[in-house]
């Protein structure tokens, strides 16, 4: 019986990127990764299709699961402007509440919604976005709100507004001395 980490490995020389993708994250939803395995497959045979996509899984680089396509555009948009990868679907805890951000980039406080009309076109559903924008804004996250039509549409632009808000601001000019960031 092949093991999992060789039918990954496997996997990997035959499916593309996000089917690869899709089946680490099962793998890990399920329990049934072996960590050392997969490392070990990479050393053993190196040129093999598919161990460079195999090797950034294993480093815990987020994988971009999505639900719907307009989460994979998203993500393609990322890849195809090399933005860093988000964690999609992230639960996100905040003041004793649990939000599922659509992606989500923890280490820079950055939650992007991707905002469909029949998920987000209820009463509820707007009051609810609204009190979740209110609220990581003020626990210092940048929340912006990106449609399928945005992505479709104005790609260049939205890649560069998100090149601007997953850069740091620079807090310093070099002598040491503070500046003010700028006003939003």
């Amino acid at each position: 019986m092949t093991g999992v980490a060789r039918t990954m490995f496997d996997l990997a020389g035959m499916l593309d990127e996000r089917e690869v993708e899709r089946a680490w994250n099962e793998m890990e939803v399920r329990g049934y990764r072996v960590r050392l395995s997969v490392p070990d497959l990479l050393e053993r045979y190196p040129g093999r299709p598919g161990t460079a996509l195999l090797a950034r899984l294993a480093t815990g680089e987020p994988v971009g699961i999505t639900r719907n396509d307009l989460e994979e555009a998203f993500l393609a948009l990322i890849d195809r402007f090399r933005l860093p990868r988000p964690r999609m679907n992230a639960h996100l805890a905040v003041r004793g509440r649990f939000y599922e951000v659509d992606a989500l980039w923890e280490d820079r406080k950055v939650a992007i919604e991707l905002d469909g009309g029949g998920a987000h076109g209820t009463k509820k559903a707007f009051q609810d976005d609204r009190e979740r924008d209110r609220i990581l804004t003020a626990e210092r996250f940048t929340t912006a709100r990106i449609t399928w039509h945005q992505i479709q549409e104005q790609a260049d632009e939205v890649a560069s507004d998100l090149h601007l808000i997953l850069t740091p601001y620079p807090l310093s000019d070099g002598s040491g001395a503070l500046r003010p960031l700028p006003s939003r």
